[in-house]
């Protein structure tokens, strides 16, 4: 029993990079589910899907209403308290690994976020682009209290860029294709030094380095398994 079985005929419309889509829940919770996998898996911090979350937050809330309709001893009812609580872990989940990217490179995601200033595809949502802010100047006023301070002039006031933490885009990612993708430049090291251009089909499964599908991923042509 999922989604479908309470609220089945509600639909949730989700924003689809330039373009609105009308969405059952089920649907945006895979949506939701594929995009927690590939944040998880992602050694980079992905474009924030408030939208997914927040359906889903409205359509917990339409769970637990209908829920309440139900009588009491009702054997649904914990079937449908089980589906609550499995939503409930993907969102919190999701949230926690895109919190543990930006402690962990704060620099870094704030000059991204600065990028994509203009994109509607933004890096961030206003929390989290709070938090960072935050957490930054609180990193670097404990750094400045504990030993920039005591260091000679020249080296008390460092480069953002030179400490920043940068993700490790070359470390390797099992991934699944969603879409036929043709002349993909996988830029694999070999004894020759020549670099190797790939067709992604539909369905096939590849284990590479994370940085030549980067863009697939953020597109949703392909998925981190």
């Amino acid at each position: 029993m999922s989604t479908e079985d309470v609220g089945d005929d509600l639909l949730e419309t989700v924003d689809d990079e330039e373009e609105e889509e009308a969405m059952t829940a089920p649907e945006v919770l895979h949506k939701l589910e594929e995009a927690w996998l590939n944040e998880k898996f992602s050694p980079d911090l992905l474009p924030v899907k408030s939208n997914l979350v927040e359906c889903m937050l409205d359509q917990i809330v339409a769970m637990e209403n209908n829920i309440s309709t139900l009588k009491k001893g009702d054997f649904r009812i914990s079937v449908h308290r089980m589906e609550i609580d499995r939503i409930r872990y993907v969102i919190s989940s999701y949230l926690r690994h895109r919190l543990a990217k930006i402690e962990s490179l704060t620099t870094h995601v704030l000059q991204e976020e600065e990028k994509r200033r203009d994109s509607e595809n933004v890096l961030m949502s206003p929390a989290e682009l709070e938090f960072a802010k935050g957490y930054c100047n609180s990193v670097m006023t404990h750094l400045t209290n504990t030993a920039l301070d005591h260091m000679p002039l020249k080296a008390a006031t460092p480069n953002a860029k030179e400490i920043a933490v940068l993700p490790n885009l070359d470390s390797y990612v099992f991934l699944k294709v969603n879409e036929n993708t043709e002349n993909v430049l996988v830029e694999e090291e070999t004894v020759d030094a020549r670099e190797e251009i790939m067709d992604f089909e539909k369905g096939d499964q590849h284990i590479m380095r994370y940085k030549p599908i980067a863009s697939l991923v953020e597109s949703g042509a392909v998925s981190l398994i």
